[in-house]
């Protein structure tokens, strides 16, 4: 016991000194979460403001500052709090010998770092598409995703307002995930991180982008919005368009809907006005059944 406790503790407070300082850019910018997620975010809005999509929300729009705080707490306070609980299962299973190489169907370690990272990429997107679909599923999982479903006006920051239970479900598969892939260690995986936080941004951002040809290959705004909407098809009752970075899997699992539109939409979902206003209040919500 006091190993697991001597785990949780050094991952806890590494995970402190890694987050201060990175604040105090002693951390080189290409890997410096912190910083690297204020820039993305200020490049995104700077877009929103200049080449606004609804053209009468306000730059600061309903929630925008609400929305701005969940981003730091889900990806920095509560990464903090976690991290400890995390390095723990680690070990166990390690102690339990369940490893990176026994877990592991494909050696990657041959392969070229942007093969390995694509290969991530993909993968791992491909996880989170899958568990985003069972959040919309299952009503015990929706309880908790309805948080994010609440915004009522999109804008970049909504793209990290997610209930903390959602880090629960998504960081064991997507753990497991990297476990399959034997050997994959690249150095550049910081940038599978940025540009990941890149899309999830415009998607989310009041700005309207769909790439073109390559919108069946990655989300954008205008496919991203529909997945917001507060009024659905009636054949598709638990969602639509559930890709994170790449929109390829609902065009390959029929899940798309992007109707001609000009954006102005209702968002939110049948009895989003139950939903706290208060970051506190909602930090508890979706534990309850009548939620």
């Amino acid at each position: 016991m006091t190993h697991y406790l001597d785990v949780f503790k050094n991952s806890f407070f590494g995970t402190i000194d890694w987050t201060w300082k990175s604040m105090c850019f002693e951390v080189p910018l290409y890997t410096n979460y912190f910083w690297g997620l204020i820039l993305i975010s200020v490049i995104v809005w700077i877009l929103e403001i200049g080449f606004p999509w609804r053209k009468e929300q306000s730059i600061f729009r309903k929630d925008f500052w609400l929305d701005a705080f969940y981003m730091f707490f889900n990806f920095f306070i509560f990464a903090i709090i976690i991290s400890g609980v995390y390095s723990v299962l680690e070990v166990v299973f390690f102690d339990l010998g369940i490893t990176m190489k026994s877990l592991a169907v494909i050696n990657m370690s041959s392969l070229p770092p942007w093969s390995q990272l694509l290969i991530f990429f993909v993968l791992q997107d491909f996880v989170q598409w899958f568990t985003h679909v069972l959040l919309h599923r299952f009503n015990f999982l929706w309880r908790f995703h309805k948080v994010h479903h609440s915004v009522k006006e999109m804008g970049f920051a909504a793209h990290l307002r997610y209930h903390w239970m959602e880090n629960i479900f998504y960081k064991p598969l997507k753990v497991f995930a990297v476990m399959l892939l034997g050997g994959f260690e690249p150095e550049q995986a910081f940038i599978i991180h940025f540009i990941a936080i890149t899309i999830g941004h415009l998607n989310h951002a009041n700005v309207k982008l769909s790439y073109g040809p390559l919108k069946y290959i990655f989300n954008n705004p205008v496919m991203h919005l529909y997945h917001h909407a507060f009024t659905l098809p009636k054949a598709r009752k638990y969602g639509v368009n559930f890709g994170i970075s790449l929109s390829l899997w609902d065009y390959l699992f029929k899940t798309n809907y992007i109707p001609e539109d000009n954006g102005k939409i209702e968002l939110g979902y049948s009895g989003d006005v139950n939903m706290p206003k208060g970051f506190l209040k909602q930090l508890l919500y979706g534990f309850r059944k009548k939620d």
